[in-house]
């Protein structure tokens, strides 16, 4: 079955709502589940957090069996490329994919191209914070060590796909 829209939920691994919004089903390929979202898409922080409109068309890469989700950007996004890794996306249904947000974060700047890593401080506290098992610690370290070379030296799913995938979305 092929839902048109899908609900995008990630959570903390106490269960606990972190970001959640709609995306529009794009499509697969080999590396996963493509949704996109159009300018203007809300989204929302928890229960009672922020709310955030898009500025700009994004599309989202959610792949099988890996612990990350890419985030694309189109300008005027300062980040092209945002990584996160999580706990491998789920699929309760077809119009909803779920996922636990381990902190660690990779972006691709796209001024410079250069590669950043984010909240590994919160790694480090929330691994003991929360009594992450020894499979999601090493799982998400294995993942945050390998994602930033991926980022940098164009490794596909990273370095022209996403394009096609965002020209889909449209301004």
């Amino acid at each position: 079955m092929n839902v048109a829209e899908v609900l995008v939920c990630v959570r903390k691994l106490d269960g606990r709502l972190h970001w959640h919004h709609p995306m529009a089903r794009l499509g697969e390929d080999e590396h996963g589940v493509r949704l996109g979202a159009q300018v203007g898409t809300v989204y929302s922080k928890g229960q009672v957090g922020p709310v955030c409109t898009t500025q700009e068309p994004r599309v989202m890469l959610f792949p099988r069996d890996a612990w990350w989700t890419a985030l694309f950007q189109a300008a005027p996004a300062d980040l092209y490329v945002y990584c996160d890794v999580t706990t491998v996306p789920e699929w309760p249904n077809p119009g909803e994919v779920t996922m636990v947000d381990l902190d660690p974060d990779m972006c691709r700047i796209r001024a410079t191209g250069a590669v950043s890593v984010d909240d590994e401080d919160e790694f480090a506290r929330h691994r003991v914070q929360y009594g992450y098992p020894l499979e999601v610690v090493m799982q998400a370290t294995a993942t945050a060590e390998w994602l930033p070379g991926a980022l940098h030296d164009g490794t596909e799913p990273f370095s022209r796909q996403y394009r096609t995938w965002l020209d889909m979305v449209g301004q």
